[in-house]
């Protein structure tokens, strides 16, 4: 069984398959009816106005109706479009066991409880006829598919048939008036709609359910005696054929498959059986643990059935229904109705081969399951699930093609799946021991092989090599090297499709389709709700696929869409060109036409090929809201800008391409306040400000208009501005206008108008115009406001523009790849050569509003207007000067038009240079290089692959140093922002201006030595805390040191060894200063000290100050030892004289008072982190950087003596030199 769908619910009893689309109706013990789609596994909807449980449901064959009946004693019909009841059919007095509608008449037949059986005109709503006869509850009752036949079941144990023929003549309108006095005679005097045709007598209990064949005159019937059984009938009797034991409790229902030969059963047992119809066997069991089973429903059309049972519902098939078949080149064998078949894609012709075994066994699903074929060999490998897995094969004799009588005895063998793997040779699966055995064309086994991963299916993968599936990944095995070429997670894989060239291959399985390259590297991944059925190949490198209900493309970028959808689901064997071949479920093969226009113009987008994009764009309908939708998302605005009708969004469009001059036409069009808006912000990012300036003409916008004349130097019309502002008594703008020219007189008289006298007397004063500071005084007079004393004012004088006159300066640039080519395919023509540059200025061409275009007539008829007080002040357009009739303009120029010279406005900014920064990094390989360029994170991962570096926390500061002392900054103008310099490293006049030298470095190896100078300098005068603070800057600085030469390299890496030492050693002393409690671990770390690789002077430092911590604490003889090594170094003399005593002394008692953990004979390391000897022989582990050694339980942590790395990390090794790299 295979089951498609499955539902978790209350007791399912009635069960009915919308005969067309994908539905199936569940009616419930709890009053409930589901509607589901069993394809997409979803509930559409639900009808609840039962009371109590529903038994029988049934939909329609054509209307959109379905009827139901249930314990309520009620029919009811429904449409399910309208989700709602439509009536209720009332006269039943006993629950309702089942209902159905006539395939063509408007009649409905019910069965019920109260021992009848009724027929409904659900058109006129009434009851049509009462078939009583029945001495029990009527179980069920059904139509015959084609003629006018009722059958019946019933708890008194039999099983009736009824002849409704004289109701059918009933319905029909009497043609005469003799039949319509016959038909009242026959109803005055009782005549009978339906009269029993047979009753059918066998079982011993009660009969649960009886159904027609489809098409053949049998009856089956299913009873609470546990047995099924076969009647036929003909026109005169019917009579019993035979009985189907094996069920082991009540048969629930039973049924003919519409299809094919067998009768399927289910029961109270918790089974559903498969039989034999015509050898009247039983074929197969499906159990379920702990749900009985209480009805079974049949889809008219297509191979499918359904069971209800306690718990829910489960959608099943019998058999799959997918042709084995392979393809090779022009050609597809398949298998169909126990013969191979043969069929040429080019010729459309197909042709029996050669006839193959049936299978000796009745059970389902013993069909092949899939095809091999070796087009050199001309032979075929065929595998089913046959005796748990076997395999057929075939050699085709090259004059049988056509010829179907050739019956051959194939070569057999057990297996899990076998495939050709070379031209006579055939790997066979052995599941049980996941092994494969190489086989020839005599079925002999060449060669064994175990497989990398426990597999349950092989498919092909190229010569000599295997695809190998487990539950949830798959691997590419070469057999002849035995290794692993390629292996990737995946869902469970179903099939496996290689493209024509074998680079790429599709796996599928249910619900997800992964492309994959020939090693299995992930190309993409696409989910599907509805179930992925089979897939080819086209020769663009597009994977065409199918579900059950749509054929689908997957780009080699994992983008899909839908080419169509399907009626019925297809196998697809072959794509080419336009075509898809394919086979469907009976095993016929169909050549579907397709358009691929889509996929082919989104994969030309995709692989940049422009020229095919300009010619689909010139030559097909592409266009829509999706399409449109794709090029604005792969950031093509220009190219989806050709489709666009509708001027929102072709304005949109245009300003996210940059294109100002449709932008310009299309606002026009529109002429809306935002989207002049948003003009003038695009035009103002591109710096042409006529276009700025005509957008904030068109909305009035006095503010932006006063600040880009300002910023642009136009003065003259910000005095224009300036006296409109006046006449529209519009204070402040008259204020700022003012203000931003820098005319002093004017504020002040505006400051005086507006009342504000002591503003305008400071303003005249601090200006210099003293005689109208006179006159504003005596005004004042006593309310003259004083200035500060002592401080010299600074005058509000507008800054002189960067740049006056027109639009920006732009660089010439050459045309994108679309604008040149979709322009001259708008003129008809090929883009002339001239044509290709864009004039060296865009906007200059563009004739704008003139400059002067606010002539002084405007502005005097204004002011004439303004006297003559005939402006409305609030909200008269005239009034303004910037209304398009005021702007005395020729009568072409009404939009700002594209200059002659340049004809494309479109233009393609040059693409920005790279930043140094972005060449230093993408070249260097040196961390402090990469650090100076500001690519702290890619400096971060090479310290860690390198020096297995985790902690950088000391490392920040010094990034931050080596990043700000390799760019300096310079100002060029107060408006625009600083320019950002990159400092070289060995840079000189002679440089070539274009290749970038490294990054300058602010740490250089000499200063680490001076420091390492400083460093011992501090051990001896014995200031160990600054000590270790130089030495662990050497550390913490040489992985960001960068040397030119080998022998450098070498020297740093010395460093790195002595400053270890210097760290440990010092680290290890302050700690035994620090323990003045603990007497043993300070004469132990003490004498791990002076194991320390340091200088001759500071030995003999530590080596006397060891012996003196030896000898206070009565420990001779190790105190001894110290003074021997002390000698040994020709110390000071008083340093000798100390040592000579210990000696004497200790050679009198030769003993030591504690025992240590120290035994100067065995050579040891120091631990870096717990400070404890570590032996020769014993196990350690070292710091990848500055080489200190641990104990074994350190690993994993950070260094504790260079505090950077982490204990026992994989690393590469120090690279401070480019010499290294190169």
């Amino acid at each position: 069984m295979l089951t498609k769908f499955e539902t978790k619910s209350n007791r399912v009893k009635g069960l009915t398959f919308h005969p067309k689309r994908p539905w199936i109706l569940a009616s419930l013990h709890s009053g409930v009816i589901q509607l589901w789609d069993y394809r997409m596994g979803t509930l559409i909807d639900r009808f609840d106005e039962h009371e109590g449980p529903v038994r029988g449901v049934h939909f329609h064959n054509s209307q959109p109706l379905f009827v139901s009946g249930g314990d309520d004693y009620k029919i009811k019909v429904w449409n399910h479009k309208t989700h709602r009841c439509l009536f209720t059919l009332l006269g039943h007095l006993d629950y309702i066991r089942t209902v159905q509608f006539h395939h063509e008449n408007p009649w409905i037949v019910s069965a019920s409880d109260d021992q009848t059986i009724r027929i409904w005109n659900w058109q006129s709503r009434t009851c049509i006829s009462v078939l009583t006869g029945h001495n029990h509850y009527v179980m069920c009752a059904s139509f015959h598919p084609k003629e006018d036949l009722v059958v019946s079941a019933s708890l008194d144990q039999t099983v009736r048939v009824w002849d409704i023929g004289s109701l059918k003549k009933k319905s029909v309108s009497p043609a005469d008036d003799l039949m319509r006095f016959t038909q009242m005679n026959s109803d005055l005097f009782g005549g009978v709609d339906a009269i029993v045709k047979y009753v059918l007598e066998g079982h011993d209990r009660g009969v649960n359910w009886a159904s027609f064949h489809p098409t053949l005159p049998l009856i089956v019937s299913g009873a609470d005696d546990r047995q099924v059984k076969l009647w036929r009938m003909n026109e005169t009797k019917a009579w019993e054929v035979d009985t189907l034991r094996g069920h082991m409790n009540n048969v629930s229902s039973v049924m003919f498959h519409a299809k094919q030969d067998i009768i399927v059963s289910n029961s109270e047992d918790k089974s559903i059986r498969v039989w034999d119809a015509t050898k009247r066997t039983g074929i197969q069991t499906f159990r379920r643990e702990h749900d009985r089973f209480w009805i079974l429903a049949v889809h008219p059309e297509i191979n499918l059935l359904a069971a209800g049972h306690d718990n829910g519902m489960i959608v099943f098939k019998l058999e799959r229904e997918r042709p084995a078949f392979a393809v090779s080149g022009d050609s597809l064998f398949y298998v169909k109705d126990r013969f191979l078949r043969y069929y040429e894609c080019s010729t459309q012709k197909e042709s029996q081969v050669i006839p193959i075994r049936r299978p000796g066994t009745p059970s389902l699903n013993q069909s092949p399951r899939t095809l091999s074929y070796s087009p050199t060999e001309n032979a075929v490998l065929i595998c089913s699930d046959l005796d748990g897995g076997s395999y057929e094969l075939y050699i085709i004799p090259k004059e049988s093609v056509g010829r179907s009588d050739v019956v051959q005895d194939a070569k057999r063998g057990t297996g899990g799946s076998a495939v050709f793997i070379a031209r006579n040779r055939f790997a066979v699966l052995e599941k049980s021991t996941s092994q494969v055995l190489v086989k020839n064309l005599k079925n002999e086994v060449v060669k064994k092989s175990a497989l990398p991963i426990p597999t349950d299916a092989i498919f092909y993968a190229g010569t000599g090599n295997l695809l190998c599936r487990s539950e949830d990944k798959v691997v590419i095995f070469d057999l002849q090297q035995r290794l692993v070429l390629g292996e990737l997670q995946t869902p469970f894989v179903r099939y496996v499709v290689w493209s024509n060239d074998m680079e790429s291959v599709a796996l599928l399985s249910k619900h997800t389709i992964i492309i994959a390259s020939k090693k299995l590297v992930l190309q993409c991944t696409l989910h599907e709700t509805i179930r992925v059925k089979s897939g080819a190949w086209d020769e663009n490198g597009v994977f065409i696929y199918t579900t059950l209900n749509h054929i689908k493309y997957c780009l080699p970028n994992g983008d899909s869409g839908i080419i169509r959808t399907l009626d019925v689901p297809i196998y697809i064997t072959k794509v080419s060109g336009n075509t898809i071949f394919c086979l469907d479920r009976d095993g016929k093969n169909r050549a579907i036409t397709i358009n691929a226009t889509e996929y082919i113009f989104k994969l030309a987008l995709l692989r940049k090929k422009y020229d095919h994009v300009m010619g689909m764009i010139r030559n097909s309908q592409l266009c829509g809201q999706a399409m449109i939708a794709y090029l604005q998302q792969k950031g093509f605005p220009e190219v989806a800008l050709h489709f666009v009708e509708d001027e929102r969004v072709r304005f949109n469009l245009a300003l996210e391409s940059g294109n100002i001059s449709v932008a310009v036409a299309s606002a026009t069009e529109i002429n809306e306040k935002e989207q002049w808006y948003k003009l003038g912000v695009e035009a103002l990012r591109q710096g042409n400000a006529g276009i700025v300036e005509f957008a904030y003409q068109q909305t009035k916008n006095f503010e932006r208009l006063s600040f880009l004349y300002l910023i642009t130097g136009k003065l003259d019309k910000l005095s224009k501005l300036m006296k409109i502002a006046e006449v529209k008594n519009n204070v402040m703008g008259q204020f700022h206008n003012a203000l931003y020219l820098g005319d002093v007189k004017e504020r002040v008289k505006i400051l005086e108008n507006a009342g504000h006298l002591p503003l305008a007397y400071i303003t005249a004063s601090v200006h210099g115009l003293n005689d109208i500071a006179e006159r504003l005084a005596t005004e004042l007079g006593d309310n003259v406001p004083s200035l500060p004393e002592g401080k010299t004012p600074s005058l509000l004088m507008p800054p002189s523009p960067v740049m006056c006159g027109g639009d920006w300066p732009l660089l010439r640039v050459m045309k994108g790849i679309f604008e040149g080519g979709l322009e001259s395919a708008a003129r008809g023509g090929a883009v002339d050569e001239d044509e290709e540059d864009v004039g060296g200025d865009w906007g200059e061409g563009l004739d704008m509003v003139d400059v002067d275009g606010m002539e002084d007539t405007d502005i005097k008829a204004i002011l004439e207007e303004a006297e003559r007080g005939e402006e409305d002040e609030e909200n008269d357009e005239e009034g303004g000067w910037l209304g398009i009739d005021d702007l005395e303009l020729p009568p072409e120029l009404d939009t700002p038009k594209a200059s002659a010279n340049a004809r494309s406005s479109v233009f393609v900014a040059p693409t920005q240079g790279m930043p140094v920064s972005h060449i230093w990094s993408q070249k260097s390989s040196l961390a402090a290089e990469q650090a100076a360029a500001g690519s702290f994170d890619a400096a971060m991962r090479l310290l860690h692959r390198q020096l297995g570096i985790k902690n950088f926390a000391p490392l920040k500061s010094m990034f931050i140093d080596l990043f700000n002392g390799s760019h300096s900054y310079l100002r060029a103008f107060t408006s625009s922002p600083v320019v950002p310099l990159a400092i070289e490293r060995g840079w000189n006049e002679s440089s070539s201006p274009n290749v970038r030298g490294p990054p300058a470095l602010v740490y250089d190896f000499s200063h680490q030595e001076e420091k390492l100078k400083s460093g011992y300098k501090a051990t001896t005068s014995g200031k160990l805390t600054e000590a270790l603070r130089l030495f662990l800057s050497i550390l913490h600085t040489i992985p960001l040191v960068v040397v030119e030469s080998r022998s450098e390299v070498d020297e740093v890496k010395e460093l790195v060894i002595i400053v270890k030492e210097y760290v440990l050693g010092l680290k290890m002393e302050l700690k035994r200063r620090e323990t003045r409690d603990d007497p043993v671990r300070q004469q132990e770390l003490a004498a791990y000290f002076t194991h320390c690789n340091l200088q001759l002077p500071h030995l003999r430092l530590a080596l006397f100050s060891a012996m003196g911590v030896c000898y206070k604490a009565k420990n001779l003889a190790t105190a001894y030892n110290f003074a021997k090594r002390l000698l040994e170094t020709n110390p000071m003399d008083t340093q000798a004289k100390t040592a000579r005593q210990i000696v004497q002394a200790a050679e009198r008692n030769m003993t030591d008072a504690t025992e240590l953990n120290y035994d100067f004979r065995n050579p040891f390391v120091i631990c870096g982190s717990t400070y404890v000897p570590i032996y020769r022989g014993q196990k350690d582990v070292s710091c990848p950087y500055c080489t200190a050694r641990f104990v074994p339980s350190q690993e994993g942590n950070i260094c504790g003596v260079c505090d950077l790395a982490v204990i026992g990390a994989d690393a590469s090794g120090l690279v401070c030199s480019p010499s290294q790299v190169r």
